[in-house]
Parts: C-alpha cells; structure tokens; sequence
C-alpha cells in the first residue's frame, strides 16, 4: 500500500518533535500535527517557564544575602507582569525554534486536532481532511487533574498558573508533589501566603525520607503554612472573589486563589484510540512494550502519554529509541534506570538512583553515608538553610545505588553522578577521587564514616 507518510506523529512536544526530526534527517516522510503551541508542556507550561519563575523568586534570598558581603540594597521591588511577561516571551522564542527546527529537517507540520481513524489514517480536524502513514507515533503528553468537586471551576493549574493577570495575596496549593512543591517555593518567594494542603502526612512521596523531612523543614523556613491528611470537599467563592475551602474534616480556609497540583493523567482521550484497538491502562496511558510499541503494530507511542517516567528527558530518549528502532533497523530498547531528577524548590534537590527504602527492600544490606551541612555562601549571612548529602551502597559489591541531595547546585550535581553511577561504580571510586576544594560537591567523595541509627 502507498502511504501519504512513512511516519506521522501526534503531538508537537520535545517527545513528537524529536522523534520527526530524527527520522526525517533518515529521508522517512514524515508529518506532524499538533493543536496548540508547538513545544509541548515543558517549553510552554512546564520546565522551562517554571525555572525561570524559579530564579526570579530566588532574588530576595539573594538580596538579603548581599547585606553579609557588604551591599546595601535601597529601594528594591518587584513588578510581576514584567516577570510573567518576559518568560511567556522567551517561551515563544522557543516554541517558534521548535518549527524552525522540523522545517530544517524536511518535516511537514499542521496546527490541527489528529484523531485516529484507522491504524494507519490520521483526521486532521481543521483541514477536514485524512493522511496515511504506515507507522503512527502518539506524542500528546499529559494534562493536569483536578477533582470534580463543588466549586471546581474555581481551581487553577499549573496550566494557568503562569499567566496570571495578578498575584494573588495569598493562595491554597493543594498537593504534594514536585509540581505542588516548586510552585510553593515559587510563590512564596514572590511573596505570596501559601498554604500547603496534602492528604498525606509529608510532602514528596516516593523520594527518599531523609530528602521528604529536609524539604518539610526548608518548606517551614520559608514561611510556608502545611495542613497534612486534609481534603477539600468544596470550594466557594465570596463576594470579593476570595475563596473559601471547605475540609472534608471539618474547618475553612479564606484564600485569594486555589491551585491543584494534584498529579497529571495520560492524554488520550477524543484521540480515536477505540477506533483503532491500542490497549489502554488503567490511568488511561498507552500501553507500549520495551521498544515504545503498543498493542497495534503500526502504532507507538513516546512520553507522558505512555505514564512511564514523566520527565521531558524521558520522553527525548524514547524518541530516540523509537528511530533507532523502526527507522534505522537497530532495535533498541528504553532504559529507564539511573535517571537523575531535580525537584526545583528553594534549596533545590537533586537524586539519582534508589531511596534508601527501596534499596533495603532490594539489597538486604547497606551502608548510610549522610552529610548535612551549611553551604559556605551562607557561613557569612548566616541563613537557616542546610545542605544535604546522602549516599546509599549496596554493603556485598561497594556500588552506588543512590544519591539524594538538597541544596544549592543539588541538581547539577545529580546529572553528573548519574554518569559514574550508570557505570557501576563503588563507594572505593568515590573514594579515591580526588576533592575539589572548597565546594560542597567535595563532601561526596570525602564522606567516610558509616551512618549509624540513633538509639531508640
């Protein structure tokens, strides 16, 4: 059969758009839609927004810093539409790059809505019109979630968060996630009251606990107000605009504004998945093999949409994988172990590999190396902040098996050690590196004394 394209792609985020332009570089015919902004949730609503926001509400710790070393800083204030403005600028920068780039790789693009009619047709919507190709790849990402509770058009998301016509005085986050974590620090640093709400009694489950408590006391530094095991079971809107949040155990809550950060879901819904017979799980991802096929031969699919590991790195090298895979006859399969991850609060962490928990559950025995510490920048202004470095190593081979870190630079660290650590390496070649001094990554190969649990 004769196809419009050898690969068409649903979904112009990091995931999509790389996946086309590596196999167009190959000479496949490939074509892509996407019904928004090209970049997907990182450079749009995600990633790179979000630190950039990050940096901006870091400038009054570093302004009461500078006093320590000397500088007085008269007059300082901060303007947030200049702010919001300018990142939504620099995401249109990178939004019109990603079309330069698949223009330059020969790749056709549609601002269009594709629905699967087949599995091997795609509708794009807004031309009213079908294309076929003989593999399909499903790139749509996630989509945040937010319970339909009473009150629930009252709720922002981290869609919305970035484009507010104003900052509020004070707003409710509720979750405890990384997304939940970084809009607190974010906010909180602008100067905002925040209010953390978690069903669970501490934030960022699945990292490890000594990293959970480290950011629950940075959280509390901060100014930052935790309500735990609490749910919202409506939420109602006063005269002035304010919102009232009612507990499902009982109390309220007056705040200016509501943001769920309560996790995202698969996008796949309207997609005509049903019409084509691709496997669904149970939070509505695609269900792919190790090669990013799913249960339809001609249909594959990369990124959140597959709700393997949410993270645009992620979903690049699934991409690749995909190319190599049907477009440059080498079978390979994803990797997802050792993957770093930064959680962009205010100290920032950065981890690799198993908490301490799961490498207990794995290993049976391990050694605890831990470091808590102030970071040399703060020894002269004397800011209550800490650093924490944390390693975890498989007592029988000496070998790495995980990093947790919280403080400054943490997450560049992370991306580093995730090198030696894919490796192999042991505690002994930690050990025998040399120090740079004076930094705080030192601390990592200095590390020699065993941790010890405190007697009950």
């Amino acid at each position: 059969m004769n196809y419009d394209y050898d690969l068409f792609v649903i979904g112009g985020g990091s995931g999509g758009v790389r996946a086309a332009r590596m196999a167009a570089i190959t000479g496949a015919r490939v074509g892509l839609a996407e019904e928004y902004r090209f970049g997907g949730t990182c450079v749009i609503r995600g990633c790179v927004p979000k630190k950039l926001l990050v940096y901006g509400s870091a400038f009054p710790h570093e302004f009461e810093d500078a006093k320590a070393y000397g500088w007085t800083l008269d007059g300082v204030s901060f303007d947030w539409p200049t702010l919001r403005d300018n990142v939504q600028n620099e995401v249109s920068r990178l939004s019109g790059i990603y079309i330069n780039l698949l223009d330059g790789a020969g790749v056709e693009h549609v601002h269009s809505r594709a629905i699967l009619e087949d599995a091997n047709t795609v509708r794009l919507v807004s031309e009213g019109r079908n294309v076929t190709a003989r593999t399909i790849l499903v790139a749509t990402g996630g989509w945040p979630y937010a319970p339909h509770i009473a009150g629930h058009e009252h709720i922002l998301t981290s869609n919305e968060i970035f484009t507010l016509e104003t900052l509020p005085e004070s707003i409710a986050i509720v979750g405890g996630g990384y997304i939940a974590i970084e809009f607190a620090f974010i906010l909180a640093g602008l100067g905002v009251d925040v209010t953390v709400i978690y069903r669970r009694n501490k934030l960022l489950r699945g990292f490890d606990e000594d990293l959970r408590d480290h950011v629950g006391a940075a959280a509390k530094i901060a100014g930052i107000k935790t309500l735990f095991e609490r749910t919202i079971a409506r939420i109602e809107m006063e005269g002035d605009g304010r919102k009232i949040l009612t507990f499902g155990e009982g109390g309220e809550l007056r705040v200016d504004q509501v943001m769920y950060a309560t996790g995202r879901r698969p996008l796949t819904t309207n997609l005509g998945l049903e019409k084509t017979g691709v496997e669904l799980g149970g939070a509505g991802e695609i269900v792919v093999d190790e090669f990013s096929r799913s249960s339809v031969p001609s249909i594959y699919a990369v990124g959140d949409v597959t709700n393997r590991v949410s993270l645009t790195p992620v979903a690049i090298d699934e991409a690749m994988c995909f190319v190599d895979t049907v477009f440059k006859d080498n079978p390979r399969p994803v990797d997802h172990g050792y993957i770093p991850t930064a959680v962009f609060s205010q100290p920032e962490i950065g981890t690799v590999g198993m908490t301490e928990e799961q490498a207990r559950a794995e290993y049976g025995e391990i050694d605890i190396y831990k470091s808590t510490f102030r970071p040399m920048k703060q020894t002269l202004s004397l800011r209550d902040e800490k650093m924490l470095m944390k390693l975890i190593v498989d007592t029988a081979s000496g070998r790495m098996l995980g990093c947790h870190l919280m403080g400054p630079d943490a997450a560049e660290m992370a991306q580093l050690l995730a090198i030696p650590m894919r490796m192999g390496a042991t505690k002994g070649d930690f050990d025998a590196t040399m120090a740079l001094h004076p930094t705080a990554a030192e601390e990592l190969v200095t590390m020699r004394q065993k941790w010890v649990p405190p007697a009950d």
